[in-house]
């Protein structure tokens, strides 16, 4: 049984003093979701404040980013290292605003995952379609290429150490959301493409949601036998809205 996962993406967003009530909201709801993983990833600056305040608790704490190299000449990159020295279990992967507005390619994301790998720390690993690429029919190609370059650096059993995040780049941040039976297709997909390489690992694995869940849809999208909670965005900067989805699991 996969155990149920619900990570906050806090993206560029917070500040000392609503990072602080952000967590203490959570901190105060989070035994109303017992059966749900939750994981918080704030922006790096706000990292060792955050792993300070969960200290003692359930909740995990991920980053938004890890750097492909371990330690070097690399100004403004967070080794995986450093990240797990201050406290981090989790680092996001290749998520679709990385992709798009800093032109990561699906192999420097693979290089990213097996960073995090090498240090420690699960990767979510992110991949989805644009709004063409799904108009095109393509998105099932799209989400085995972004797979397939990681299984190619790494090897289809290095996925059993992460997470993957369906995140429908469409849906992100739009207020559109893909119904639960689309989101359902492509997360079968995922799945059946790795279990045709390994099915132990495909079993175990959970693949999560990321495109605008919120309170009102995420029991629905839950619900569906591929999707295994969510990535969250603008609804994680909302303690009742986050702890919703949370529960949503439970």
């Amino acid at each position: 049984m996969r155990q149920v996962m619900v990570a906050g993406n806090w993206k560029m967003n917070g500040s000392s003093e609503s990072v602080k009530e952000l967590i203490a909201g959570i901190k105060q709801g989070m035994d109303s979701a017992p059966d749900t993983e939750i994981v918080v990833c704030p922006p790096a600056v706000y990292i060792p404040r955050v792993s300070g305040a969960v200290d003692g608790t359930s909740i995990k704490v991920g980053s938004q980013n890890i750097c492909d190299e371990d330690k070097g000449a690399f100004t403004g990159e967070i080794s995986g290292d450093m990240l797990k020295d201050v406290g981090c279990e989790y680092a996001i992967i290749g998520h679709s605003e990385r992709r798009a507005l800093y032109g990561e390619s699906d192999e420097l994301v693979a290089r990213r995952f097996a960073a995090a790998r090498r240090n420690g720390i699960k990767p979510v690993f992110c991949i989805g379609e644009t709004l063409e690429e799904r108009e095109a029919g393509v998105t099932n190609d799209v989400c085995a290429r972004q797979i397939d370059a990681v299984i190619a650096l790494e090897g289809v059993e290095a996925l059993a150490d992460g997470v993957i995040a369906y995140e429908p780049v469409w849906a992100i941040g739009t207020g559109k959301v893909a119904t639960p039976e689309q989101a359902q297709e492509a997360h079968a997909f995922i799945r059946g493409k790795i279990a045709a390489l390994n099915a132990d690992v495909a079993e175990g694995l959970r693949i999560l949601y990321g495109g605008s869940m919120n309170p009102g849809n995420a029991k629905d999208l839950i619900g569906q036998a591929d999707i295994d909670g969510g990535l969250i965005g603008g609804a994680s900067l909302k303690a009742e809205d986050f702890l919703a989805i949370c529960q949503a699991g439970s």
